[in-house]
């Protein structure tokens, strides 16, 4: 048979995976010659053979390819013959980048034996890694990834570690970050006090085992990981834990848990085998587990939660520095509260001093700042809630029509930020930014955009923001689009939340419209209105509202949203008037609405003054939860109200297998100029039962649980009802209020008995963490 020669392109994750030494193995195998190397594109493939012996190749790169490679296409053509003598691996060439960047991976199995092998050259080492595993975007600096482009650039090979680099059949064959304790990265511990740490302080095997001791000892450690900075401290120790939340200023929001092994965590949770693989994969999240009642943390960790936040080491330093510990520890990001994650040895010894007792420092520097990841698994699928660590930035395909659109650059929201690149059929999505009303974390969005444009070479011809014209997301885009003579797309906040759930699920550019039903905080309304409880008939071009909850006053604005009982008054007043407390005299409630400057307020309600309307899903929750006692006066995070009712009502159901009655919402409808008159929720039935619950002294449990039974009869309610005189198949659940549990899931279920497709978020967060997502492809299609 003749021999022909081939040029191969394989396009996705292919960089920085060991997909070379995977190419040449199979090549050499199969008798072929040729070569294969790096570009800005991807991996590029000269082959010498007969077709049969190609075709093969080709079908053996796809199933053989490695564990964290992600194969988007591969393209072929014939080229004129030319000779080889050998299959090779050549240098690396640089052109136009479009090629894919590496999430992080948590260590693998062979590396982590290593670390734990006496007779290892790498025992006990913290960096170990290989092509399978170990750090990628937290230090790429550009493109193509090679060891020069990383942060990894100064550490200079020992002859081993060379021989082992250089050997295409060793699994750290070009494995860019790979060392060893000759010639690698090193990590030491420091007091935070400035004074020295003497050897006869702990009975150590090295400064990373120290960190188990002083753990023990109640002590609070800074630990420089893989993207950033996190604070430790022995999750079973109370005092240690309040110490810790004094420090950082961070009074009631859950921590994060990492326990040495899987059994370990089956001791305070319930794990499912879908959990269990989350846990145990690459990406190494953090999963939210139901608590067990047989062994109890430090009540402190999650006050309020029947669930915790826990990951597993996934960096061989994690797996040394927790290999005595029987106990979880507590690993939260370091950082004030609201702060960017320290990510800098100097920054975190100025920051971190107040916090910590002592640091675990060392010198690989850290180029993108990279938070945790967290998911939750809801009916065996994964949501997730916070897309970081170990998945960003792999890039989302876009269903049809998406492909050959210019290049598209979304800007995101103000609150738990991401931005987003549309390029070549797919969105690339940031890491995890957070919330950009902070100075420094606004300053740290600005960094991360412009090193994520360079190194992708990205040049957007359109940017995107949300219609808020107060986001910093939206001023910043504004100015990119001016200063660079690009196009500026406004897109409508809720519209971005559906399509994003349209565009994860697979619905091409020219889908028939989906009802879309978005409930969140707040976002900024078509009518210069704040929204936040939409239905909209949408697609990704345009959308039709529909229905929407009774807007009501958030008085003083921004203040509604830490202060609950706020939200309660106004509802109550929009509910019964002015003069209802007359007739709730012998409730509490009544005495601490007796506290405020009621005829203040009802002034600012009446008049309009810095109380503005909104239909807001996530505002209803914090005025019925501070009307159950939950969070009234104040809350120290968003949605710490909601979360801490949700729990009570999962509680409650868990525990309760009678039947129970949903409070009764009522729907009423609004003449408007669109085609379809405008159907809202209206809450009053509910706050009558609520309210005659309270007088009876039910547990704020029950009353937890009717309402969120009572929200999803309603939702589905105002769904049959809109499907009556609107044409739609498919139903999309999104917004930050469907991270709750209870609701999505019963949502889902009612939608599902009557006959609809129901859409919901795994691959994005539902949050506004999704929105870029969504802002991208409307824009995309808009062009």
């Amino acid at each position: 048979m003749s021999e022909i020669t081939e040029e191969i392109r394989v396009y996705g994750t292919v960089q920085g995976v060991g997909f070379r030494p995977t190419v040449y193995r199979i090549a050499k195998t199969l008798g072929l010659r040729g070569e294969v190397s790096n570009d800005g594109q991807g991996v590029l493939i000269k082959v010498v053979g007969d077709r049969s012996t190609i075709d093969e190749f080709i079908e053996k790169i796809h199933s053989e390819r490695p564990l964290l490679a992600n194969i988007e296409t591969i393209t072929r053509h014939q080229l004129p013959n030319q000779n080889f003598a050998d299959f090779i691996i050549a240098p690396s060439t640089t052109n136009t980048v479009s090629t894919q960047i590496a999430p992080d991976a948590a260590t693998c199995s062979m590396c982590k034996s290593e670390i734990f092998d006496p007779m290892s050259r790498w025992y006990r080492y913290p960096f170990t890694n290989c092509t399978h595993c170990g750090p990628r975007l937290s230090i790429i600096k550009k493109l193509p990834y090679d060891r020069q482009n990383t942060t990894m650039a100064n550490f200079h090979l020992c002859s081993e570690c060379q021989e082992n680099y250089s050997e295409p059949l060793n699994r750290r064959f070009h494995a860019q970050p790979t060392a060893c304790h000759v010639c690698g990265p090193k990590a030491w511990l420091e007091r935070a006090d400035g004074k020295p740490v003497t050897a006869d302080m702990f009975s150590m095997l090295d400064d990373v085992d120290a960190v188990c001791t002083l753990i023990q000892r109640g002590m609070i450690v800074a630990i420089k990981g893989l993207g950033g900075f996190h604070i430790a401290c022995d999750a079973t120790n109370e005092e240690a834990v309040q110490k810790l939340r004094h420090r950082k200023r961070r009074p009631d929001k859950p921590l994060a848990l990492m326990a040495r092994d899987i059994e370990v965590i089956s001791e305070y949770c319930h794990i499912t085998d879908a959990e269990q693989k989350l846990l145990e994969s690459v990406a190494a999240p953090i999963v939210l587990l139901q608590k067990t009642i047989v062994q109890q943390l430090a009540p402190s960790v999650a006050p309020g939660q029947n669930t915790l936040g826990f990951m597993l080491p996934y960096t061989p330093l994690h797996h040394l520095a927790l290999r005595r510990l029987d106990v979880p520890i507590v690993l939260t990001s370091a950082n004030f509260s609201d702060e960017p994650q320290c990510i800098d040895n100097e920054e975190a010894r100025e920051k971190l001093s107040e916090i910590a007792d002592y640091f675990l420092i060392h010198n690989r520097p850290i180029f993108n700042r990279v938070d945790d990841s967290v998911v939750r698994v809801i009916k065996e699928v994964p949501q997730v809630l916070r897309r970081a660590r170990g998945y960003a930035p792999a890039p989302i395909n876009l269903p049809a029509g998406f492909a050959n659109i210019s290049p598209i650059l979304a800007m995101g929201s103000e609150l738990k930020n991401t931005f987003c690149l549309l390029r070549n059929g797919q969105a690339i999505l940031s890491q995890h930014i957070g919330d950009l009303e902070n100075n420094l974390a606004a300053t740290a969005y600005e960094k991360t955009l412009n090193l994520f444009l360079g190194l992708l070479e990205a040049e957007p011809n359109t940017i995107v923001v949300d219609k808020h014209p107060e986001y910093l997301s939206t001023k910043l885009g504004k100015d990119l689009a001016v200063a660079n003579n690009l196009k500026l797309i406004e897109v409508q906040h809720h519209h971005s939340h559906i399509a994003a759930c349209m565009a994860e699920n697979g619905l091409d550019i020219d889908c028939k419209p989906v009802l879309g039903i978005a409930l969140d905080g707040l976002g900024y309304g078509e009518d210069g209105s704040i929204w936040g409880g939409e239905f909209l008939l949408a697609d990704y071009r345009g959308f039709e509202r529909l229905g929407t909850f009774k807007p009501v006053a958030m008085i003083g604005g921004e203040k509604a949203i830490y202060q609950p009982w706020r939200n309660t008054y106004a509802h109550l007043v929009t509910a019964f008037g002015l003069d209802f407390l007359k007739d709730y005299e012998d409730l509490e409630l009544f005495n601490f609405f007796q506290t405020k400057p009621l005829a203040t307020l009802n002034q600012m309600m009446e008049k309009g003054i810095n109380s503005p309307l909104a239909s807001s899903c996530g505002r209803l929750f914090d005025a019925v939860a501070a009307a159950m006692g939950i969070c009234r006066e104040f809350c120290s995070y968003e949605g710490q109200a909601a979360i801490n009712m949700e729990a009570l009502a999962t509680e409650y159901l868990l525990n309760d297998a009678k039947e129970i009655e949903g409070y009764q919402f009522n729907m009423l409808k609004l003449d408007t100029d669109s085609k379809f008159p405008l159907t809202y929720l209206e809450p009053q039935p509910m706050w009558q039962s609520l309210l005659i619950d309270i007088k009876q002294s039910a547990s704020p449990a029950l009353m937890a649980a009717r309402f969120h039974q009572g929200l999803a009869i309603a939702i589905s309610e105002m769904v049959a009802e809109l499907h009556q005189s609107c044409e739609f198949n498919q139903v999309a659940l999104s917004g930050g209020v469907f991270q709750n549990k209870l609701l999505l899931s019963g949502v889902s279920d009612r939608l599902f008995k009557m006959g609809l497709e129901v859409l919901t978020h795994s691959q994005v967060p539902p949050n506004d963490g999704g929105l870029s997502l969504g802002q991208v492809v409307i824009a995309a299609a808009r062009e």
